[in-house]
């Protein structure tokens, strides 16, 4: 056989540093017969300086009963709807929005901070695509 098989691709929203075995994660892992704890204890050394923030872990987990990660950051929404203080975003995105804008130097700190996950170094692009996701939530950029 020529390496491992990937038997599942996840992608599990935790909170930084507080991974356990308690649902999420372990039912998701336990289903796989995964040891949770070869996930759990290298994730929350990790994420543990990240602070009160949700990371998103992308798992691959193999045949052979091995996996393993990568933390992405905070998602896009969460982190643009932390930078407004506002709970959600709107219902309907195209009919109404919400009464925040975005400004160009938000925009700019939430690139930022997300060009750590992205595969580029063009802050203008990832400006793009927080601009996208905010007009997705109703959020007006200015």
């Amino acid at each position: 056989m020529a390496g491992k098989q990937v038997k599942a691709s996840l992608k599990l929203k935790i909170p930084a540093g507080k991974a356990s075995a308690a649902p999420p994660v372990g039912s998701t892992l336990g289903q796989y017969g995964v040891n949770m704890m070869d996930f759990i204890n290298p994730f929350n050394e990790q994420t543990r300086d990240l602070g009160n923030v949700t990371v998103t872990a992308h798992l691959n987990i193999y045949d052979d009963r091995s996996m393993d990660f990568r933390v992405v950051g905070q998602p896009t929404d969460d982190l643009i709807r932390d930078k407004l203080g506002i709970k959600k975003g709107s219902g309907k995105p195209n009919s109404e929005k919400i009464a925040t804008k975005l400004t160009q130097t938000q925009l700019n700190e939430i690139a930022e901070v997300k060009a750590r996950d992205m595969n580029t170094n063009k802050i203008d692009s990832v400006k793009k695509m927080v601009a996208g996701t905010a007009r997705s939530m109703g959020v007006e950029v200015e």
